[in-house]
């Protein structure tokens, strides 16, 4: 795959936006820069470049904080079940280009959606160890099909009783596993090649330099309003993208 100057640019900014919007937030990394990305470039294609810079702030996030070993425990089938659903939707993500924009989009919107009514629902802990891997599952399947793993895990991880911190650490590792299993789908379907791995890896250092002025920033905003505007932009950007696929 070749990159012209003006899609390199495109990729720096994507990534500075979407790095400062974590460091605001604490996530949404792979989520802005898939927006952008897939505007102007294939759903695979935009996959792809997200690898490397989502797998190193992920696993930062991860590594950073305490608890790791009971947070793996806990999750460990979710996880694996993350990897499943993957590979099972890699093959849309890889196919129909119009398909994987139109689901994106979709997935996007949804999710924007579900931010701005700031759903909310409990989750026993009877439930949780056959809903946690079926959650994993589906989340698996649409990070294979469009790149963006935050349906419907974020939900329902919000939903059970986690601290701050654990949540903060249990999203990250989440995060971590959906992108090592985006990346090695991508790797096996031939569309994470040379020249895209050094795209993505270039593209680190505008998501890291947007995280830490996403951090400095946070002082200075107020994260509740932040919040609200950028599922609406989630929302206004997925509902197009699906509309101009569909068309």
């Amino acid at each position: 795959m070749d990159f012209s100057a003006s899609a390199l640019a495109i990729i720096g900014c994507a990534f500075l936006l979407a790095g400062a919007v974590k460091g605001v937030l604490g996530m949404g990394l792979p989520t802005v820069a898939m927006a952008i990305l897939s505007l102007v470039m294939p759903v695979a294609q935009a996959a792809s470049v997200l690898v490397i810079p989502s797998l190193v702030t992920n696993a930062w996030q991860f590594a950073a904080s305490p608890h790791r070993r009971r947070v793996l425990k806990r999750f460990g089938w979710m996880m694996a079940a993350i990897c499943l659903g993957t590979f099972l939707g890699i093959t849309l993500l890889t196919g129909s280009s119009k398909a994987a924009s139109a689901t994106l989009g979709i997935v996007l919107a949804l999710y924007g959606a579900s931010g701005l009514a700031a759903l909310h629902f409990t989750v026993s802990p009877r439930q949780e160890p056959w809903l946690s891997p079926l959650i994993g599952l589906v989340t698996g399947v649409l990070t294979g099909a469009t790149g963006v793993f935050v349906i419907p895990a974020v939900p329902y991880l919000a939903s059970l009783d986690l601290d701050k911190d654990a949540l903060i650490q249990t999203l990250g590792l989440s995060f971590t596993v959906s992108t090592m299993a985006l990346g090695v789908g991508l790797l096996y379907t031939g569309h994470f090649q040379a020249s895209v791995g050094t795209v993505s890896l270039l593209a680190l250092a505008p998501a890291l330099a947007g995280m830490f002025a996403g951090q400095r920033l946070r002082a200075l905003l107020r994260p509740e309003v932040f919040r609200r505007w950028f599922f609406v932009a989630l929302v206004a950007v997925g509902v197009f993208m699906a509309a101009r696929a569909l068309a």
